[in-house]
């Protein structure tokens, strides 16, 4: 008996886009075969043109979502930037993408305790480690080999960049970036839409819209 694959719309392009696209297509190697991936929106390309071997489907916009929606596709979205968030997360907004339209994705290699929280339109990618009693909120990316502790809660629209180790009972906010080989103390919060840099080693708070670096990180700026 055949297996039917949901059929997965992207929201973005070359980066986030593309590898998590690549990482669903070797899921499906793998023998997942859960998802497939359809192609992309984008307001970069014209639909027809293509990403990577993959399809520009539309522009992307609320009537098109709701037109692919009822034509049996889901998304997901990683329009994220490093620098501040808030126009990104409003953009999610105003596309209607309500839960019911978001697909999850974790992939094989994946390790994620079985107590873990996932909600809608969450990306685990390879070699990623998510720790027990861990809760990773909507829309929150975790990149190939990153660590999230136990306890630990990280917000909506959240981004953890490859190897990135974020400790035990963190508490993040919304349109939190960690970035690539960071590490987070345990028992630290990290205010909404603040960047941690890359390599950075984080032992205190972090307040709203700041911008962290250094070992150890101190605050640098507030996001734009």
């Amino acid at each position: 008996m055949k297996v039917m694959m949901q059929k997965v719309i992207i929201l973005g392009g070359v980066g986030n886009g593309t590898v998590i696209t690549q990482a669903i297509i070797d899921a499906n190697k793998r023998g997942n075969k859960e998802l497939e991936v359809s192609g992309y929106f984008s307001d970069r390309l014209d639909p027809g043109e293509f990403i990577e071997g993959f399809p520009v489907l539309a522009k992307t916009s609320v009537e098109n979502i709701l037109k692919f929606s009822e034509l049996g596709y889901k998304f997901i979205y990683t329009i994220y930037r490093i620098d501040g968030q808030e126009e990104r997360l409003k953009l999610f907004t105003d596309l209607g993408l309500t839960e019911d339209k978001l697909c999850s994705f974790i992939h094989p290699l994946a390790y994620v305790a079985p107590d873990a929280k996932m909600e809608s339109g969450v990306v685990v990618m390879p070699y990623a480690m998510i720790s027990s009693a861990a809760e990773i909120k909507k829309a929150s990316i975790i990149m190939t080999g990153a660590t999230i502790g136990h306890n630990t809660v990280l917000g909506e629209f959240n981004h953890i960049a490859s190897q990135a180790v974020v400790g035990a009972y963190i508490q993040t906010q919304e349109g939190v970036h960690i970035g690539l080989n960071a590490t987070i103390k345990e028992h630290l919060k990290i205010g909404k839409q603040s960047t941690i840099g890359m390599g950075a080693v984080l032992t205190k708070n972090v307040g709203d819209r700041e911008i962290w670096a250094g070992n150890p990180a101190k605050f640098l700026r507030k996001a734009i």
